[in-house]
């Protein structure tokens, strides 16, 4: 019997990766300089970063099996290797100015690296804190939602200084190591494994987290919950969380300066900002699921944006235009924080990664959805109004849903 491996440490692995294929939020930096020297078009340019979004919810919906069978720790290194190669390769696709090089490398290899990267340490994380999932899984994804502020000012620093082949090297041999040492020590628990607590506590820990175990609603295969209403009511929240939120950080900066009036500066200041309470509302909000339950805060989410949005193309006072987004993305990166322990909820452990990887093709449709649906709007009606408004609607579906999906849980366990 090897020694049981420390959980926080397992965490801290988890956040390793995550804060590695996070970077990928900081890609704009990259949009103007890449422009510049090749003369590429900004939404040629963007593209890259829509394309990896999209690889990375079908790597995660495909690949989702091959981490439930194959373990944290080989998915993990296929995570690595695919998410290197795509770095390292970039800086090969700017040295001989290659678009579509590009778009293989960054987009297809390191899209697919994000996808395996993201659901890998996941399910084990909530079989490691069965007594603390939400906690678990906030901390890992909240790496995800934090890595731009870190890598935002590396990368304009290293772009500076070396160029934009020398800091897609740099970060390539960096996030790799960085990857690989963390895959490495990723496992699960051991077969029947349950938190010790210190002293007295060690047998109330066993009871909560074997009262957890049996509170969930059922223990379903991936291919048995998509046949569920509760998994497609789930992917809608996600969509709709997903796609407004990320249709908001897309245009923030422009859309500050033209209904609340912000100067440039400032306007990037909250977009920066911005990253703190995304990161932040991972950890938080994923935190306060395991003590309100996830329906709760999922709820919360909905009620709070229909206002939110209903209110930001009235928000002429810069004060109030940036709390109201600020709240908005505490919601966003909440949404992707709670919905691993909620999936752990609804269909169990047993093939939590797989289901997981399902869930997040809705990430990747409203990685295409958001962005394209606000700068149609924009450009045909010359106003953020209608935009947001639609928006706030969209909110009132989710909120429908997630008040409908308590319905399915009550009779589920009527019927248990």
């Amino acid at each position: 019997m090897g020694k049981t491996k420390n959980r926080w440490l397992i965490a801290l692995a988890a956040v390793g990766i995550h804060i590695s294929i996070g970077s990928v939020y900081s890609w704009s930096v990259f949009t103007n300089p890449l422009s510049d020297e090749h003369g590429w078009g900004l939404s040629e340019v963007q593209l890259t970063f829509s394309i990896a979004i999209l690889f990375l919810g079908l790597s995660a919906a495909f690949m989702g099996h091959f981490v439930e069978k194959y373990g944290p720790r080989k998915a993990g290194l296929v995570a690595t290797v695919c998410f290197g190669i795509g770095i390292l390769g970039s800086g090969f696709a700017n040295q001989i100015g290659s678009l579509y090089l590009l778009y293989f490398f960054y987009g297809v290899m390191g899209g697919i690296g994000l996808g395996i990267g993201y659901i890998t340490p996941v399910s084990s994380l909530v079989k490691w804190f069965p007594d603390r999932r939400g906690l678990a899984t906030g901390l890992a994804i909240m790496g995800f939602g934090f890595a731009s502020l870190i890598a935002s000012p590396v990368f304009e620093w290293l772009i500076n200084g070396v160029g934009i082949s020398g800091t897609f090297f740099i970060t390539g041999g960096v996030y790799f190591v960085l990857m690989l040492a963390s895959s490495l020590y990723l496992e699960p628990p051991p077969e029947g494994w349950h938190p010790k607590g210190k002293e007295g506590k060690e047998k109330e820990e066993k009871k909560n987290s074997k009262k957890q175990v049996n509170m969930d609603l059922s223990q379903l295969t991936a291919n048995e919950s998509v046949k569920t209403v509760r998994f497609w009511a789930l992917w809608i929240m996600l969509f709709i969380n997903v796609s407004c939120g990320i249709a908001i950080i897309s245009v923030a900066s422009p859309m500050a300066q033209d209904i609340s009036g912000m100067t440039a500066a400032a306007a990037a200041t909250m977009v920066g900002i911005m990253g703190l309470f995304n990161g932040f509302g991972r950890i938080g909000w994923a935190s306060i699921s395991d003590y309100i339950g996830r329906p709760n805060v999922y709820t919360a989410f909905f009620v709070i944006q229909l206002v939110a949005f209903a209110l930001i193309p009235v928000a002429s006072n810069e004060i109030l235009f940036q709390i109201l987004i600020f709240v908005i993305l505490s919601c966003y990166g909440g949404g992707f924080a709670a919905i691993p322990a909620y999936i752990g909820d609804m269909f169990g452990t047993k093939q939590l990664g797989a289901i997981h990887g399902y869930i997040l093709t809705a990430w990747a449709a409203a990685g295409l959805a958001g962005p394209l649906i606000v700068a149609y709007l924009r450009e045909t009606t010359e106003s953020y109004s209608l935009t947001m408004y639609i928006f706030a609607g969209a909110f009132a579906v989710a909120l429908a849903v997630s008040l409908l999906i308590r319905i399915n849980i009550k009779k589920i366990r009527e019927q248990s």
